[in-house]
């Protein structure tokens, strides 16, 4: 990870903030990132709730880590957070072997805390140990795993893609496989946790961290699929797994990479599902002037998470030439063959436009189906009704089943 680009980005966007912050644009009362007081509120409230990007914290440790967090300097926020999850995975570590439900559960407990301690992205030293201590809570959390976690290192031009791959227990034959693609700041630590739930139906999965994000060796540009072709070459190279069931499935940016794999790998894949793809309108620079600096939906830093993501892209003026490259309609893709889809949005979406999943849904060769909450935000959530748990289970799994299954075509 290029530890200064990012800082240097981050620096750069956050001056541009304040500067909106301290009058520009003062005519329209424009956004401006929430202050480290009303994130703490919102952060608390969003625990509470059980929405992201504190889904599965607990409310009372996250009060806690904010008790040493006064200031919105980076390396605070992550001390703050890894001082609580320091002592789960201490306690954990000292009962494995006397009591392993318990120890597994603090491990839960720490990686989650330690993965909000470098939320969104690891800019700073501090958030970047954090990264590293989530990465070490979750291994030793997925040592307790009914159906084992392999580490999978896949070669990559001088590098190496790191995946985690989860198979079926008691297989007859190859398994058909998913392979999941994170978002801007999940990880491939969250997808592989949360399908763990299509086990049960004979079906694998294979979580790698998206372009620019994780441990992923390559930024975001407009070649950056070819990583995830990389991935499908791995999958199809294992005895274990059907060469011929694969399907992939993206959240948020992952839902990007999911939907331009769906054209450009569409003999390979048996299907793809995307929660709130961008398509071409998320790219326009009025898109992120308008709606992306200062998004409340997004708990903070959106902006600055996203530039860190992009090779090359070091100021907000790059960041505006360098987006529309990367629609999909920009680089000829939008109406070519493609797999079979599943499209979630939700219509009161502030960070991906509404109108790219309908755009999605007019172009291509084969009908998609579609799940769009019109009460729903980013992926479609909606607090209290369509939580992200419950969109997983009851719409995106049985969907991934259904196609997995099905008789290829």
């Amino acid at each position: 990870m290029k530890m200064g680009n990012q800082l240097c980005s981050a620096a750069l966007l956050l001056g541009f903030i304040a500067f909106i912050s301290a009058g520009g644009f003062a005519q329209n009362e424009p956004r401006r990132e929430r202050t480290i007081d009303e994130i703490r509120v919102e952060a608390i409230h969003r625990a509470e709730v059980g929405q992201y990007p504190l889904i599965g914290l607990d409310a009372g440790d996250v009060k806690e880590a904010f008790e040493s967090i006064h200031t919105a300097d980076k390396d605070e926020w992550a001390a703050g957070f890894m001082r609580v999850a320091d002592r789960y995975f201490n306690e954990a570590k000292s009962v494995e072997k006397s009591d392993p439900a318990k120890a597994n559960a603090d491990y839960i407990r720490a990686w989650r805390l330690y993965s909000f301690g470098r939320w969104p992205i690891p800019a700073s030293p501090g958030k970047q140990r954090s990264y590293e201590k989530a990465l070490e809570a979750f291994l030793a959390h997925a040592r307790f795993y009914d159906t084992p976690l392999e580490v999978v290192r896949i070669p990559f031009e001088g590098k190496e893609i790191i995946g985690y791959l989860r198979l079926p227990k008691n297989a007859k034959g190859p398994v058909p496989l998913v392979i999941a693609v994170n978002g801007l700041d999940s990880r491939k630590e969250d997808l592989t946790e949360s399908f763990g739930a299509i086990l049960p139906f004979g079906i694998g999965v294979l979580a790698v961290d998206g372009p620019g994000t994780g441990q992923n060796p390559v930024k975001v540009s407009e070649t950056a699929d070819r990583m995830l072709s990389k991935v499908i070459d791995y999958a199809q190279s294992r005895p274990e797994i059907d060469k011929n069931r694969i399907a992939m499935h993206g959240v948020s940016w992952g839902a990007y990479w999911a939907t331009k794999m769906a054209i450009v790998e569409h003999a390979r894949l048996r299907g793809c599902s995307a929660q709130s793809p961008p398509v071409d309108k998320f790219f326009q620079r009025e898109f992120l002037m308008n709606s992306l600096i200062g998004n409340r939906e997004y708990l903070f830093d959106q902006v600055p998470a996203l530039m860190s993501i992009l090779d090359g892209v070091n100021t907000l003026d790059e960041m505006g030439d360098f987006l529309p490259k990367l629609s999909l309609v920009k680089e000829g893709l939008l109406g070519k063959p493609m797999a079979p889809m599943l499209i979630l949005a939700g219509v009161r979406d502030t960070q991906v436009p509404i109108e790219d999943e309908y755009l999605l849904l007019s172009n291509g060769d084969v009908p998609k189906e579609a799940w769009i909450n019109p009460h729903g935000g980013h992926l479609g959530r909606q607090v209290g009704v369509w939580p992200d748990p419950r969109i997983f289970k009851e719409v995106i799994i049985p969907w991934l089943v259904k196609t997995l299954e099905a008789p290829a075509s």
